[in-house]
């Protein structure tokens, strides 16, 4: 309730991305002085190998830079994944780029995988792993540069895996986000199939899963999983951002470029788990992701055979008490 006051009064007058950024400056100072430090729990949740402390965790786009590992952790995210990363640091779209529809606790953005680099971020994480043994499990997600042509996109996803695969416990082959211009493009099989190979080649033996866009027609998608089947991958992730734009809102917000996330994904999401599941055996992991709002939520996606779920978007509208209540189901 407190914090849902202060979003009325102060951040839902505040641009989005400045709000963004002060909520970061302000988690990560309560982290350097000891305020926010994350308990030591059990880990008893084997996914991928990979021993989880719980099935809930911040979805790629909040902690593009590898920052913010250790308050997420200590609000209740049993894992988070970082990024988009890029091999070569970019800037990003220009701003405004990120907007809310607050009557629908969704969001657009339009980004553009703005961040410091694998080089610089690799070094964040090294240094991360060697300061602290109590981390959560970190997934690095890992995208082309803007200026990258489509023919030798293969060659920045090998070069992000090769520099963050050391430090990372999995990574995401992501292209399905709407704001790099033909990225999406890469998930036809044919274009998808090298960039997943060198990916899995300089992963130093870490699970790749690959996120997948809501806006795959099905049979796309079943392509897709069946090529998922001819290679090494680990699974999958679904869904990212939709550019589909099913909901009434301000007209101005709406026509923004970018892509929506919030409760509007969660119908899409859940189909694509259902598809997933049917074409994807219990040895391949599923992270289901959009539109997660409560812990009942939470618990449908594992009962329908989730493995993990993420959020972002709820994060942002319930707060910093929301990770931990959503963290806690059977």
């Amino acid at each position: 309730m407190i914090y849902r006051a202060l979003f009325n009064v102060f951040f839902k007058r505040l641009d989005p991305e400045v709000a963004h950024h002060l909520v970061v400056a302000v988690l990560e100072f309560l982290a350097a002085v000891g305020v926010l430090r994350a308990p030591r729990k059990p880990r008893d949740i084997r996914v991928m190998g990979i021993l989880f402390e719980n099935r809930f965790g911040l979805a790629a786009g909040f902690d593009k830079n590898a920052k913010l590992i250790k308050p997420m952790h200590a609000l209740g995210f049993g894992h988070v994944e970082i990024g988009t990363v890029t091999p070569r640091p970019q800037p990003g779209n220009p701003k405004p780029r990120m907007f809310r529809l607050p009557e629908h606790k969704a969001l657009i953005n339009r980004m553009g995988f703005n961040n410091d680099g694998a080089e610089v971020i690799a070094k964040r994480l090294k240094k991360l792993r060697e300061s602290s043994d109590n981390l959560p499990v970190i997934g690095v997600n890992i995208g082309k540069n803007k200026d990258t042509p489509a023919e030798f996109a293969y060659q920045d996803y090998q070069m992000a895996a090769a520099a963050l695969s050391p430090y990372a416990d999995y990574l995401v082959v992501n292209v399905s986000s709407p704001n790099t211009p033909g990225l999406r493009d890469l998930q036809q099989v044919e274009a998808l199939r090298p960039i997943l190979d060198a990916t899995i080649e300089n992963a130093s033996g870490k699970p790749v899963l690959l996120k997948l866009s809501p806006d795959l027609a099905d049979q796309d998608l079943i392509d897709i999983l069946h090529m998922v089947k001819s290679t090494k991958l680990a699974g999958v992730i679904a869904a990212n951002t939709t550019i589909g734009r099913n909901l009434k809102a301000d007209p101005a917000v709406l026509a923004e470029a970018g892509g929506l996330s919030g409760p509007i994904l969660r119908s899409r999401s859940l189909e694509m788990l259902r598809i997933i599941r049917q074409e994807l055996d219990r040895s391949y992991c599923v992270i289901s992701v959009g539109g997660v709002n409560t812990r009942i939520e939470v618990q449908a996606r594992v009962s329908l055979g989730a493995d993990l779920v993420q959020g972002y978007t709820g994060f942002i509208y319930n707060g910093p008490l929301w990770p931990a209540r959503l963290a806690k189901i059977d």
